[in-house]
């Protein structure tokens, strides 16, 4: 048949989910013989891709293609995410759509005009309109990290799976293996997002529905601050104390709420605290108080005892899209970025929104400096004090808390030395990646600790971080308690469970894809406590528990 009769079918196929990469295709060059075309035994077309001395490489079984397919997905039992590399002649893809479970379906290739060559040569019109397939086609790193990251659900779609065309991966070893690290990477940062959802999925849901009648009280604008610094609750920061006296009054001080404690007992009274931890043990940072003139900075979805501890505490959305949806659709509050996962980054990336030039940051050990956790005066050492007696003494109990992860030790000049985690390597690294792209200098003072190398500030030696807009939350459009009411309704009129293959954020409209959005860290601490139910079964417990959490935290307010 002729070429032109299938690329056009294809293309017309494509371009009702797809414009943009069918319009990219018809430009593209079909003869440039990237393939030889050969016909198996049952009759199927197989390209045959050609290396650089015109060898032919089949692509597939050259006896039953869709049979090897069948037996190529045969192990994919819990994955419902499935990321080819390569499309060949798509049999491969068509088996994995022939699974229900299978709930998306993702196609990476290179070469725009190799892709013609292929849709030319044999009809793919059940894998094009299905709509759990998604076709990427010259992507870079970062554009397929990207992807990944927006379209991989673990709570909608279970595991992933990446399965090599081997024959096609094999002669562009050098472009598939820079898409296979993208895909590490991304996979490595849903499953840590993924993790801690797990944990405090619900926590946060519950926390941020009863911060609301706190969170609609009116709040004056903060105007920027000068020269700024933030105090980690490392080791370190006991010997800094002097220094950071000292030098009190030549910034705005913002401490991180662990380290609160430690600088009261020093009396060092700082202007402002962070805390974003959802937990109800954050509420021991607090317990020797607060002065009333320090300001209070809190996470919507922080536990709404931390914010009773302050007269008029600050809100801010921290990323989890609960707090993202309010601030759309209700009312908006400042965003801050807690995205290096632990409370020192989230006050680094404070001190930036307000508009501090530069910072400096104490006690920020990354470590366990001597095999030391916390400063003392933090939480910590009150807590194990209380709890220890003859058979668990004050020193068993540190040890226990130090050693209840892998540690690799390393040592610094002379004497000293430090334990090290994969977590506060992982937070360390974070901080140090976000220093190249701020334009606030940051100062770690020396510690004992891991070193941390920040990348200078890209901020001109004459000019300003940029246009300084005042912190500040937006007008409520309504009542809280209404908007909680509206919201309620909105779950519970989501249409699920539904029990069709292309289950998905794409199956709904914008405005019900925002909702559903907002369920899913709380979908992850469901499954994570009963692991047996399928997708369905998931997200019709979600939408019951959290529309009902809505109603009681409403019952509670009255």
């Amino acid at each position: 048949m002729d070429k032109r009769y299938f690329f056009e079918r294809n293309l017309l196929a494509l371009s009702r989910r797809d414009p943009g990469l069918c319009a990219r295709l018809s430009a593209a060059e079909t003869t440039l013989y990237h393939y030889k075309f050969l016909e198996s035994r049952s009759g199927d077309v197989i390209p045959a891709a050609l290396d650089g001395s015109g060898a032919a490489h089949p692509l597939h079984s050259m006896v039953d293609p869709l049979r090897e397919g069948r037996r190529l997905v045969e192990s994919l039992k819990d994955e419902g995410f499935v990321v080819f590399l390569g499309l060949g002649g798509g049999y491969h893809v068509e088996a994995a759509l022939e699974k229900d479970h299978i709930r998306r379906v993702l196609v990476i290739e290179y070469d725009i005009d190799g892709l013609a060559e292929l849709l030319s040569a044999r009809e793919y019109i059940r894998v094009l309109q299905d709509p759990r397939l998604f076709l990427l086609v010259d992507l870079s790193p970062a554009e397929l990290e990207k992807i990944v990251l927006e379209l991989y659900q673990p709570a909608l779609f279970g595991g992933i799976r990446v399965l090599p065309l081997r024959t096609r991966t094999a002669l562009r070893g050098d472009i598939f293996g820079r898409a296979v690290e993208a895909l590490e990477r991304a996979i490595g940062k849903v499953s840590r997002d993924y993790s801690v959802q797990a944990y405090f999925g619900t926590r946060w849901f519950s926390n941020i529905v009863r911060n609301i009648p706190r969170a609609e009280e009116p709040a004056a604008p903060l105007p920027p601050i000068g020269r700024a610094a933030v105090t980690a609750a490392g080791p370190s920061l006991e010997g800094q104390l002097p220094r950071l006296r000292e030098r009190r009054k030549s910034f705005f001080l913002i401490a991180v709420d662990t380290s609160l404690p430690c600088l009261l007992s020093g009396d060092i009274v700082p202007d402002a605290v962070i805390s974003i931890d959802c937990q109800h043990y954050s509420y021991y940072h607090f317990i020797q108080g607060l002065p009333s003139e320090v300001l209070l900075f809190l996470d919507l979805a922080g536990p709404p005892l931390v914010a009773s501890r302050s007269a008029q505490p600050r809100f801010f959305s921290g990323g989890h899209p609960l707090t993202r949806y309010i601030s759309m659709n209700w009312r908006s509050f400042p965003e801050i970025d807690t995205s290096g996962a632990n409370v020192t980054f989230a006050a680094v990336s404070l001190a930036e929104k307000l508009g501090a030039p530069a910072l400096e940051l104490y006690g920020a050990d990354y470590a366990y400096p001597q095999g030391q956790s916390y400063a003392r005066g933090t939480y910590i050492h009150p807590y194990f004090e209380i709890r220890q007696n003859r058979l668990s003494p004050l020193e068993s109990l540190f040890s226990s808390f130090l050693y209840r992860g892998p540690l690799v030790k390393k040592s610094r000049a002379g004497d000293s030395w430090y334990y090290e985690t994969d977590s506060l390597r992982f937070y360390r690294e974070k901080l140090e990646e976000k220093s190249r792209d701020m334009a606030m200098e940051i100062l770690p003072i020396p510690g004992m600790g891991a070193p941390v190398e920040l990348t200078p500030s890209r901020r001109d030696s004459g000019g300003f971080p940029g246009p300084i807009r005042l912190f500040s939350s937006g007008k409520p459009r309504s009542r809280g308690r209404a908007f909680l009411v509206q919201y309620g309704r909105e779950i519970r009129k989501l249409p699920f469970p539904k029990r069709e293959a292309s289950l998905g954020l794409q199956d709904l409209s914008p405005d019900e894809g925002r909702v559903l959005t907002t369920l899913l860290p709380a979908a992850a601490a469901i499954k994570r406590k009963n692991p047996s139910l399928d997708t369905f079964e998931l997200m019709e417990e979600v939408k019951d528990w959290c529309a009902g959490e809505i109603e009681r935290g409403i019952g509670n307010w009255e």
